[in-house]
């Protein structure tokens, strides 16, 4: 018999009890469905005279609001949704979509128009932005509970005043539709408690359409089935994005800048840290019945275990965006534009190579709460694949654990003589914006100069990665991650990436094969002798009968 095979069978036989793991998680509290049901407002707002309309703008409605909620301004206006900035103490850098660079659109300088129409607020064209304006603060786009308030894609923050008949993006493909606008007064009087989609409407939407971005946050969460994600499901937790990421007046909890990698506080009843953005604040650090299954909690995150896979919902993620081979002309000199079988643009003048994917594996990596992003100031080695967001943590830190991630590929342009990223001017209505001229020369220096960076005037483009962390989509306990799926050889394997530590099932060590080899021949010879010692026995008393 191969002696491995036979550890192998050892082995399962040990771990047999993992096997039955799904059975022992306990299901998702009830409090937090009672919690949503409950959630109802405690003013009819079509009855003040202050909502009585009309408004011409989204200006005019948060001045009305503000009349009563004389204080909610200022406190959106120090939260991440506003200032789009966040403070990372674990490197000393402050970061943000101000600051930072991805391998999506680039970065908002110069874009601000477009970008922002996923801003917290109204009216920010550019870098003269009055972030201390408290009527620029958008209410609706949050408490909207009629489904009808949408922020319009290039009004810099501002939904549509008047119906518009016809209108083409810039960036393309080729077709203009028509939109309508929403009726201010009638939403600002059914104004209540955030839902999924108010969230969803920029969250589901990041890097300029439906599940571009995250992976595991696009429009099938609105509502899904529990086969997607148990939490949100209405016949399961019914759960809102507000419920885990929650609010401290008006301070979101959770941040991507800075996740935390392992909740030390657990349960967050009765003591509560306004961070319920983690598992364990709901299933604390020991949710299983099984001592050697809440083992697996120190090092492994919960999601790695209980989301087998991101973009289930039927609506497929952008895995790969190539910027170099952008500004393809047909043959009769129009921007190019292709899709691929299923719908999808896989290539666009304005924005060069795409690729998707749906029911995809996470990729896993150790991480202890220190993501180090890079800024468009930040010197790079362009001998190699650009990380962009380098996730910290290896097997002997105690405070990191395996994480699942989606990594974007990516392909984007960067200074050659002072290695940095640079600022792409894409959007705009001027000669030097890349979705208008297709020439990265001009837009390049555009965003550069107006960015106020160096910039050397030679450009080129690096492969890039981008982690993103997944945290939703959360199955059923009976599809949680088979042990087998990691505790294998190969390639296969979920963990192949992971190898800093030992892994029953998927690595050799000579001590433990020896150990193995010495329980499996012990067990084999001592199996034989019993019945050797049983055999003689038997003659024995055959004999003397």
């Amino acid at each position: 018999m191969n002696i491995h095979v036979a550890m192998a069978a050892v082995l399962c036989l040990a771990l047999a009890p993992l096997a039955t793991h799904a059975r022992d998680i306990p299901s998702v509290p009830q409090a937090g469905k009672a919690a949503h049901s409950e959630r109802e407002a405690t003013t009819d707002h079509s009855t003040l005279e202050a909502l009585k309309g009309p408004f011409k703008n989204g200006p005019e409605v948060t001045k009305a609001c503000l009349s009563c909620h004389n204080t909610a301004g200022h406190q959106v206006m120090k939260s991440i949704h506003w200032t789009w900035e966040a403070k990372n103490p674990a490197i000393d850098k402050t970061l943000g979509k101000k600051l930072v660079a991805n391998n999506f659109c680039g970065s908002i300088l110069s874009n601000e128009s477009r970008c922002t129409s996923c801003h917290a607020g109204y009216g920010w064209t550019d870098k003269n932005f009055d972030f201390s304006n408290q009527e620029n603060v958008d209410c609706l786009a949050c408490h909207d509970t009629t489904g009808t308030y949408r922020k319009f894609s290039t009004n810099a923050g501002h939904p549509l005043y008047e119906d518009i008949d016809s209108f083409e993006p810039m960036e393309g493909p080729p077709g203009a539709k028509s939109f309508k606008a929403p009726d201010l007064t009638n939403i600002a009087q059914h104004v209540g408690p955030s839902g999924r989609s108010n969230c969803g409407n920029c969250h589901f939407n990041g890097g300029g359409g439906d599940a571009v971005k995250h992976g595991d946050l696009d429009s099938s969460l609105k509502n899904p089935p529990k086969e997607l994600d148990v939490h949100m499901a209405k016949d399961g937790a019914n759960m809102v994005c507000s419920d885990c990421h929650t609010f401290n007046s008006h301070q979101p909890s959770g941040s991507r800048y800075a996740a935390t990698a392992k909740d030390p506080h657990g349960l967050d009843l009765p003591r509560n840290d306004h961070n319920q953005a983690t598992c364990e604040s709901c299933h604390s650090s020991s949710p299983h019945q099984q001592a050697r299954l809440n083992m697996h909690t120190d090092k492994l995150a919960c999601q790695t275990c209980h989301i087998p896979a991101f973009a289930r919902g039927g609506v497929a993620t952008k895995t790969l965006w190539d910027w170099s081979t952008a500004g393809k002309r047909d043959a009769n000199g129009k921007p190019l534009f292709i899709k691929d079988d299923h719908g999808h643009l896989k290539y666009s003048a304005a924005k060069g190579d795409f690729a998707y994917g749906e029911n995809v594996r996470p990729e896993y990596k150790w991480y202890n709460g220190v993501v180090h992003q890079l800024t468009f100031t930040d010197r790079i080695d362009d001998t190699k694949v650009l990380e962009l967001n380098r996730v910290e943590g290896s097997a002997q830190d105690p405070n990191a654990r395996i994480w699942p991630f989606k990594v974007m590929l990516g392909k984007q342009a960067y200074d050659t003589e002072n290695k940095t990223l640079v600022v792409n001017h894409v959007y705009g209505d001027d000669d030097t914006s890349l979705w208008k001229n297709y020439d990265f020369s001009k837009s390049i220096q555009a965003g550069m100069d107006y960015a106020g960076l160096p910039y050397s005037g030679k450009f080129g483009f690096i492969e890039t990665r981008m982690n993103w962390f997944i945290t939703h989509m959360v199955a059923p306990k009976e599809k949680a991650v088979p042990c087998a799926e990691c505790h294998m050889r190969g390639e296969q394997g979920r963990l192949a990436a992971i190898t800093d530590l030992y892994l029953p099932g998927r690595d050799r060590n000579r001590w433990v094969d020896l150990f193995g080899t010495l329980a499996i021949a012990g067990a084999i010879g001592g199996s034989t002798v019993h019945g050797l010692i049983r055999i003689l026995t038997r003659r024995r008393k055959e004999n003397t009968q």
